[in-house]
């Protein structure tokens, strides 16, 4: 070990004490908490999407304005809802992720983590 290293914890790098910190727990279930919730719900609305379109196929063709059918609505409405997700996760992040991430980030490259 060079002079310029912090001591650590024997066999423990930066990277595991800033992994172990009470800070980064808390960042990472906070994510969690936010993200996985988020995709379970697309997901379920893709494959709602896929299972109509392969098992209800009538269902699907049913034309609701002139040549436009109830299947090319839900399409159409997958990227709607794309866009809604990122939209809506930026604006969550930049509210409540980016701020402990900075400061998480701040406590790494001044070598106090907690």
């Amino acid at each position: 070990m060079s002079d310029d290293q912090p001591d650590r914890p024997l066999g423990g790098t930066g990277y595991q004490e800033v992994q172990a910190s009470d800070e980064f727990q808390e960042l990472r279930t906070r994510f969690r908490r936010f993200v996985f919730p988020l995709t379970g719900v697309f997901l379920a609305w893709y494959f709602l999407y896929v299972a109509l379109s392969a098992y209800a196929p009538d269902f699907m063709s049913t034309e609701v304005i002139g040549r436009v059918n109830i299947g090319l609505i839900i399409g159409l409405l997958q990227f709607v809802s794309t866009f809604a997700i990122t939209m809506t996760y930026a604006r969550w992040a930049d509210r409540e992720f980016d701020p402990t991430a900075d400061r998480l980030r701040a406590h790494i490259e001044s070598g106090e983590t907690k």
